[in-house]
């Protein structure tokens, strides 16, 4: 078939014309799709290490001792007379008078908007992912406990280990890590304790110090200036029985610190002897009324400095919470309150930032509960949720704001200043369930989440989260004091009720204890009349003894006496 021109479009101007040349034949594709172009890139990695460098004094001459300060000063004596030292002090000193005048006429530390509130930001709340630290091993663990450095945030270290009993596989690392921010693809220090940690902390004041609770029970402390390895360790026969839960620094002495696990004991220690502990108790409740009677498994601890420095909160694997105090003399009288707090174990206990000394927080089963001291039942909760919580803990820099993580891999942020009934935000940080979480103290922004696969998330949330309000602290408290008002009203019309239900309950009884005795009488009464009419039926007038058939001799109603049966014969 021969191809038939349908149309043949020419420029019309002839000039134009002359400028064409043509092509015949004309090869072309159409394409009904946009043409997009393929590159790839591949970036050089960018590793960082960290270095030390000793500096020493230098730059003096050979053959001059720098430790003797007699030839020291004798050379500077000559020095300062010469020539060119002279002239160069001159040149420094006009540019140093240059930056005086400048600093004279423009103050640099000027604070522009000194005094001036913040206002609350109108940015809907947000948290974006920043990096991933991933457990080098190639059999994946759990990240048990994360710890921030206390030297501005920059470094952290997370604790690996199994929990489950004897599912530990062969093999299997107790290594545990220190990770800079800046490099997450490789851990900056390798920790290397005896036995996998379940808790890892670092001192509050020293950026070299850290304590670990192992598997096993023992006590592992490491001080970073003199290696990866173990500085000292406390001994088994001294140690817990069980895998040491939480680890908390005492912050009035930097050197001592507690411990809780599950065979129900909090030890406390001194870094310096870690032989033994310094003081020991038995979180035994058989003397507290109302309560589990026996020895509570501790699995978290909440202690802050403001609430007391001998006051720590323990959380137990039952559910309750208990109050202590380590002051008294009587190991009976430490536990000073008991909270029933959740259906199964409470793995986090956090003392109020802005409020230490009245309200707590608690994390179990599948709500998180807000406390005041003085109250037996919880002033504010979150709703039941269909998957256990794991951690939570309160934002460092807002009142009113607390996170909390699940087992279904979303952390949750609570803001109570606008919202009290449903979470502001809620982020899938993985598949797998989270198992810890930590958040940076100095300003609030970075949090880190550790996952069942062993993988450190870190992520850092919006402003609007971690900036005050104006006023928010004295709001939140307000709140709080206004549900705690309302629970103790609650709490006194409850036991107003049972004042109530016991005096019904008395009275009601005293009455069935009078009508008994009314009815005993009546019986009574009837019964003797009964008697008495079969008696004067067979003509006996006196049950006790009468005159029978109207003869006048003594004896008993049933007969004749011994006297009348002596007499017979006779007759």
């Amino acid at each position: 078939m021969v191809p038939e021109i349908i149309e043949d479009l020419l420029p019309e101007d002839t000039v134009l014309e002359e400028n064409f040349i043509e092509k015949d034949p004309v090869q072309g594709s159409l394409q009904c799709a946009p043409e997009i172009s393929e590159r790839e890139t591949n970036t050089a990695r960018f590793v960082l290490e960290s270095r030390s460098m000793m500096h020493v004094e230098g730059g003096w001459p050979d053959g001059l001792d720098c430790t003797d300060a007699e030839q020291t000063a004798r050379f500077r004596k000559r020095v300062e007379k010469e020539e060119e030292y002279v002239n160069a002090v001159k040149g420094m000193a006009m540019t140093v008078e240059h930056c005086l005048k400048q600093n004279n006429a423009i103050d640099i530390y000027e604070e522009y908007f000194a005094g001036s509130t913040v206002e609350h930001s109108t940015e809907p709340p947000s948290a974006r992912n920043l990096t991933v630290f991933k457990d080098p091993q190639k059999i994946k663990r759990t990240a048990t406990r994360i710890s921030w450095n206390p030297d501005g945030g920059k470094k952290l270290a997370v604790a690996y280990a199994t929990l489950q009993f004897q599912q530990a596989p062969e093999g299997m690392s107790p290594n545990s890590y220190i990770w800079d921010l800046n490099n997450p693809n490789f851990p900056e220090v390798t920790l290397i304790p005896p036995s996998p940690l379940v808790s890892l902390e670092y001192s509050n004041r020293d950026p070299n110090i850290l304590m670990g609770g192992s598997y096993n029970g023992l006590l592992v402390f490491w001080d970073l200036r003199t290696g990866a390895a173990p500085s000292k360790m406390t001994s088994i026969e001294k140690s817990h029985k069980d895998p040491v839960y939480e680890i908390c620094w005492i912050q009035s002495k930097h050197h001592e610190c507690m411990s809780t696990s599950t065979d129900g004991q909090v030890l406390w220690w001194d870094t310096r002897k870690m032989s033994e502990p310094t003081d020991q108790y038995t979180l035994d409740t058989s003397s507290k009324p109302d309560t589990v009677v026996g020895v509570q498994g501790g699995t978290s601890l909440g202690y802050d400095v403001a609430a007391g420095p001998l006051k720590f909160l323990v959380g137990t694997e039952q559910g309750y919470i208990l109050a202590c105090d380590k002051k008294s003399k009587n190991p009976n009288d430490r536990i000073q309150s008991i909270f029933a707090g959740h259906h199964g174990p409470i793995y986090s206990l956090q003392r109020h930032p802005a409020y230490a000394a009245k309200f707590f927080l608690s994390v179990g089963d599948w709500t998180c509960k807000v406390w005041m001291n003085d109250i037996r039942t919880p002033i504010m909760s979150t709703k039941y949720e269909m998957c256990y919580l794991t951690d939570g803990c309160w934002s460092p820099t807002r009142p009113g704001v607390f996170f909390t993580t699940k087992m279904n891999g979303v952390f949750d942020v609570w803001d109570f200043l606008y919202k009290q009934n449903e979470p502001t935000l809620s982020i899938p940080v993985g598949e797998t369930g989270l198992h810890c979480m930590r958040i940076e103290k100095d300003n609030g922004k970075l949090v880190a989440f550790g996952s069942m696969d062993g993988s450190t998330t870190l992520y850092e949330i919006s402003d609007a989260l971690c900036v005050a309000q104006a006023n928010e602290k004295q709001t939140i408290q307000s709140m709080f004091e206004r549900e705690t008002n309302r629970e103790k009203q609650l709490a006194a019309i409850e036991k107003e009720k049972k004042v109530k239900l016991k005096k019904l309950e008395a009275e009601a009884k005293q009455a069935a204890d009078g009508g008994e005795a009314a009815d005993s009488r009546e019986s009574d009464a009837k019964i003797m009349e009964l008697e008495k009419e079969f008696f004067e039926s067979l003509g006996i007038t006196n049950p006790t003894g009468g005159v029978h058939g109207g003869n006048s001799q003594e004896g008993n109603s049933e007969g004749p006496g011994p006297e009348a049966d002596e007499a017979e014969p006779e007759s």
